[in-house]
């Protein structure tokens, strides 16, 4: 679940670009986060596409919504440009560097993936820099993977992530729409 009194991401800018980094401390090994980070059934839990394709630096690959992802925000999907008949969206693996780095294309956004070993848990530095804005603006768009990190903890701690209540989604979209201006 979603704690909406925890640290936001930093809001990144570079020109006209606006992205957000964020971390997350974790009680697992690199590896565990690794799985959880690229494997379709971790991925399930935490994040709203599957990976379909290659998993290496340089493969084309295609983001596929998983269909209870399709069935909550098909209004989003569909606002956003996203066939809700055939939900996916192409990609590209910029780098595959088991179990440290993991870098993408997904759509217009950018997506790296940082695990660094801390004792016998991770550190987990996520950075993202926004594509189009999709409905609810770069501020949705960082609450979207805020709430995306909060549930791969979940599914790290528990084995299962678990989506928030609307609530607390709009809760944490207005405190990103305050720091992203």
């Amino acid at each position: 679940m979603t704690d909406t009194t925890q640290r936001l991401g930093e809001i990144l800018r570079d020109g006209d670009r606006v992205g957000t980094r964020y971390e997350r401390e974790l009680a697992h090994p690199p590896e565990k986060v690794w799985r959880a980070l690229t494997e379709s059934e971790h991925l399930r839990h935490w994040f709203p596409a599957d990976i379909l394709g290659e998993r290496r630096a340089g493969a084309a690959v295609r983001f596929r919504f998983w269909p209870e992802t399709v069935e909550r925000a098909d209004a989003e999907l569909a606002e956003a440009g996203v066939d809700t008949e055939d939900p996916e969206l192409p990609g590209r693996i910029l780098t595959w560097e088991p179990p440290r780095l993991f870098e993408f294309l997904w759509d217009d956004e950018h997506l790296l993936f940082e695990i660094v070993p801390e004792g016998a848990g991770s550190r987990l530095l996520c950075t993202v820099w926004f594509g189009t804005p999709g409905p609810h603006g770069s501020s949705g768009t960082a609450a979207g993977y805020h709430v995306c990190l909060d549930a791969l903890v979940g599914s790290l701690d528990t084995g299962s992530g678990g989506v928030p209540e609307p609530e607390s989604i709009l809760a944490l979209e207005g405190r990103y729409a305050e720091i992203i201006g």
